[in-house]
């Protein structure tokens, strides 16, 4: 079938014609065979200019990276229509600021898979649409130092895995070094335990976390939030990359202006509380237990913050309500993908003067934001960030504010 190339769709796939194109890009024409409504092996008849040659040989058989093979200034403007799109679909728009973009090899958490092979152990992305792993020597997407992390998976790959298997290796890079938590292992006993913590230490592993228990403590794990130094749970969310978090950061702080007294919602382990105490008391609300004594430690520890309180609360059965909100002359909210309806409808009733919201789904931010601007607010401004390079993935910081 020959098809030519209308749009991509969300998650990065081309469609023309009703069929599903992978690796093809817009106005171009290409040709394959259709199977359950996919051409996964097009040939290429008419390129467009915004066709480049991938950077990583790992390309055309992994699956960790989509649009490799579009041009920086092609994924800049498409990632940002996306959020346009999202925002029009609820009758909304807003200026843009200029897109941040992570570089190459930025990467400082990814989760591998790895499985024992009857002569070691394969350790990296699956393929695209596929289970089979792929290895990955010479990733353009993960920091080096999570490159030099891989012998060591090999390694526990080949002690605690199996071949009809296949284990889930989260590796974050830590100020201690790589941090390290498995899943789909084999059962721990006393001989693979003693096993485990050898190869942590021989490979020089910061943490070493099996199926949620702590193997080896070699160092803390801690990661740098402003002046505070905070250990993270064992495979907690941290932002992709360092040169992405800090631009989400900037947009935070650029948003909340002046403001002495913050609430921050879905707060994490203190990705932006602990940096904005520097200027603002905070209150940090989060429901993981584990995460906010995390960020309590963290904040105790440091020297030079003001005030900072912590409270563990499901903030989707359990919102802040507007009595809770009154003394924050500002809120940052970082809600997960599924979006923040019910504390938004909340923050909406308590008119706090200015939310700096960052969201990782244009089409949940859309929605939520959209509830607030009925409410009174105002969509003063958007910034995409784009720390996942060369995935669909696309996050944003916008600022919302009441009329004076």
């Amino acid at each position: 079938m020959i098809v030519t190339i209308e749009r991509l769709g969300h998650l990065g796939d081309a469609i023309g014609q009703g069929v599903f194109v992978s690796g093809a890009l817009p106005g171009e024409t290409v040709e394959g065979e259709v199977h359950e409504g996919r051409i996964a092996a097009p040939r290429i008849l008419t390129p467009s200019p915004d066709r480049v040659r991938p950077p990583c040989p790992h390309a055309r058989s992994c699956g960790g990276c989509l649009l490799q093979h579009a041009s920086d200034g092609f994924v800049e403007r498409w990632k940002q229509e996306v959020v346009r799109s999202a925002l029009a679909g609820q009758g909304l728009e807003a200026p843009f600021r200029p897109m941040a973009v992570s570089p190459p090899a930025t990467r400082r958490r990814a989760v591998l898979s790895g499985r024992r092979t009857k002569g070691g152990a394969l350790v990296g992305f699956h393929a695209r649409q596929s289970g089979t792993i792929i290895p990955i020597p010479e990733c353009k997407l993960l920091h080096p130092d999570l490159m030099q992390t891989i012998p060591a998976l090999e390694t526990l790959v080949r002690a605690a895995g199996s071949r009809s298997g296949e284990l889930s290796l989260t590796v974050t890079r830590s100020l201690g070094g790589p941090d390290v938590a498995v899943t789909g292992g084999k059962a721990l006993d006393a001989p693979l335990r003693a096993e485990l913590a050898r190869i942590a230490e021989e490979r020089s592993l910061a943490r070493l976390t099996w199926e949620g228990e702590t193997i080896a403590l070699r160092v803390p794990p801690a990661q740098a939030f402003g002046a505070a130094r905070v250990v993270p749970p064992a495979g907690a969310f941290l932002q992709a990359t360092a040169e992405g978090e800090a631009a989400l950061l900037a947009a935070v702080r650029d948003a909340i202006g002046e403001a002495r007294t913050v609430t921050d919602l879905f707060a994490g382990v203190g990705t932006f509380a602990l940096p904005l105490a520097a200027a603002a008391e905070v209150h940090a609300v989060e429901g993981d237990a584990s995460m906010t004594a995390a960020l309590d430690r963290g904040w105790r520890q440091a020297q030079g913050l003001k005030r900072v309180t912590v409270e563990t609360r499901d903030l989707f059965r359990r919102p802040l309500e507007p009595d809770e909100l009154r003394r924050a002359e500002a809120v940052v909210i970082d809600p997960p993908r599924a979006g923040a309806e019910a504390q938004c409808a909340a923050l909406a009733r308590a008119r706090v003067p200015v939310i700096a919201f960052v969201s990782c789904n244009p089409v949940t931010f859309a929605r939520d934001a959209a509830l607030l601007v009925r409410a009174g607010y105002r969509l003063d401004w958007v910034q995409v960030v784009d720390q996942f390079r060369w995935s669909a993935h696309v996050e944003l910081a916008a600022r919302l504010s009441l009329p004076a």
